[in-house]
């Protein structure tokens, strides 16, 4: 049985700590699933992490599409949730129902997340009430990297707290099921995330969050060179994967695989197949 969003709501009124990871892909997504996480989240960042973009600017409607079906495809348990990418809900709220409805109605998550406060909690209440569950994600807001001058902490002024706090209320009141905060003080996440009755999930955001959630990639180690100082490498698969493709390499250039055991055995003879006596033409 599917995750639902009045689960989430549930976890965080029991205070049950939950854990959240993005998904791009199938297999992804099945592993996933089976290890019973409860919610993924198909972000914009695949754009970084999948696409090799410099942000997730360039990320389309397209791009999400395609990856949202193929994790769809893997998880069968939890709650899935899509992005909504750069310029597909800023412009009017007919843009925005009709891009989130794409990605419920064709990729066939059970919810889009978008960016931004106050001023996006009107289109927020428009799609709720179109039917369309919302999560919200305030702070370091990755598709306003050009107007915040880079990846940096967000909220470390009295004014610009009080203006997230306002934020949340804002969104919480258009109707979000849930808040990401990214990249703020620990003791503001936590101030949010007292003062809100929706879950909030934290990305360094500290530990006082409802949920946390982080990129699969950088949990796994798959990018080395990508290491944010609010991630947790908890494997190095790049490091066992070019192991792996190294002496996959080497074994065929020393001509060692193939061996014998691991071919095919040998082909079955095979008989000639006799003329039809009734098909052979007639002799004179």
């Amino acid at each position: 049985m599917r995750t639902t969003i009045h689960q989430i709501q549930r976890m965080k009124e029991a205070g049950e700590k939950f854990a959240m990871l993005t998904a791009y892909d199938y297999p992804t997504a099945k592993i996933l699933d089976e290890a019973g996480i409860p919610m993924l989240l198909v972000g914009d960042s695949l754009g970084m992490v999948v696409l090799g973009y410099e942000t997730t600017l360039p990320v389309t409607m397209d791009d999400m599409l395609h990856h949202i079906k193929a994790v769809m495809r893997g998880a069968k348990q939890a709650l899935v949730v899509g992005d909504l990418p750069f310029m597909s809900f800023q412009a009017d709220g007919d843009d925005a129902i009709r891009n989130a409805g794409r990605l419920i109605k064709e990729g066939g998550c059970q919810a889009v997340k978008l960016e931004g406060g106050e001023r996006v909690a009107e289109t927020v209440h428009r799609l709720v009430e179109a039917g369309i569950p919302v999560q919200g994600h305030l702070g370091l807001t990755p598709q306003s990297v050009n107007q915040l001058g880079g990846y940096k902490l967000q909220g470390r002024t009295p004014k610009a707290a009080v203006r997230l706090l306002n934020d949340a209320h804002a969104l919480q009141q258009a109707g979000v099921f849930s808040i990401v905060l990214e990249g703020i003080p620990a003791l503001l996440a936590q101030r949010i995330t007292s003062r809100v009755s929706v879950p909030t999930i934290g990305i360094g955001a500290g530990p006082h969050c409802d949920g946390q959630v982080q990129v699969i990639h950088d949990l796994l180690g798959l990018i080395p060179d990508i290491n944010p100082r609010h991630a947790k490498r908890y494997a190095s698969v790049a490091e066992i994967i070019g192991d792996a493709v190294t002496r996959y390499s080497r074994e065929v250039r020393d001509g060692a695989f193939p061996s014998a055991a691991e071919s095919f055995g040998p082909l079955e003879r095979v008989q000639p197949v006799e003329p039809s006596k009734e098909a052979s033409p007639a002799t004179p």
